[in-house]
């Protein structure tokens, strides 16, 4: 008898002793990704910055053909004025052409499932409007509209507000039909099941849209900045590449692309952390990422 406990209590302990290292794995498993997350990233771009420095040593290419990583640095810092002022201009088409597309995006969507007939009338047309290149409409937005900022304007717009609309639209059809069954019975308006239930619904989708916006947004107005070229507005990030081309100041043309790439960049995290906060309290997509 007291072998079969010895056995027994053995076969506990080597339970426990598994579970104990299952848990420690575990536990170590999550640290790596919370410090790999941050530490790979940062390690890949070493690398690569490394990797480029020596070929442009290696095989002494001249900076008006391809700059080194230092150069590309120093041309930042030096010609930080004309950047950031053509940044500026980048930008604030950018947040202008995001804001239109929420307001106009989220207005069409909310008119859509409020009306079947508005949606069957115009939805196919918005989804002309967003496979049609912008590069190919531009230049007739150029033609028809006088002021350049506000041409701008309509082809980041153009680019921008159709995630919007789809995913917002998506959100509100997608109310559980047994809470909408249960909001009739109660006899709820339009209204009242609206900004009760759909909205509601339709906010994750709603943002996971706004992020997707907020990029695109940024192409749409450096596309057209590329159509417009001098013909107006003339200094914004676009341009600035443009004409640091036309001058062989590759190093420039660098260094705009490079703060092109951190706005975006920027776009996507603040959207992204205004998305989290907004649902970390009570949507299971931010509450996985709570855990």
């Amino acid at each position: 008898m007291t072998f079969v406990q010895t056995r027994m209590s053995g076969g506990i302990d080597d339970a426990s002793l598994a579970a104990v290292n299952e848990e420690r794995k575990r536990l170590m498993r999550r640290r790596f990704e919370k410090i790999g997350k941050w530490l790979l990233p940062a390690l890949v771009l070493l690398l690569s910055l490394w990797f480029w420095d020596r070929i442009v040593v290696w095989n002494e290419i001249p900076h008006y053909i391809l700059p080194g990583p230092g150069k590309v640095w120093t041309t930042l810092v030096t010609d930080w004025g004309l950047l950031y002022d053509a940044l500026k201009i980048t930008f604030r088409i950018t947040m202008l052409a995001l804001l239109v597309a929420v307001i106009g995006g989220a207005g069409l969507a909310i008119l859509f499932t409020q009306s079947r007939l508005f949606e069957m009338s115009l939805f196919p047309y918005a989804v002309v409007l967003q496979v049609t290149p912008i590069i190919s409409i531009a230049p007739l937005i150029f033609i028809y509209v006088e002021n350049k900022l506000a041409g701008l304007l309509i082809c980041a717009w153009i680019v921008a507000f159709f995630p919007i609309l789809s995913n917002t639209t998506l959100g509100l059809n997608s109310t559980d039909h047994n809470l909408r069954d249960l909001f009739r019975i109660y006899g709820a308006t339009r209204w009242q099941r609206l900004v009760h239930l759909q909205l509601p619904t339709a906010l994750p989708y709603f943002l996971g849209g706004l992020r997707i916006a907020g990029g695109l947004s940024l192409i749409g107005a450096v596309v057209a900045e590329y159509v417009a070229g001098t013909g107006g507005i003339g200094s914004g990030l676009a341009f600035t590449i443009l004409e640091a081309g036309y001058r062989l100041n590759i190093p420039r043309m660098f260094a705009a692309l490079l703060i092109i790439a951190g706005t975006g960049v920027f776009i996507f995290l603040t959207l992204s952390i205004i998305s989290h906060l907004l649902l970390r309290k009570w949507h299971e997509s931010a509450l996985k990422q709570e855990q």
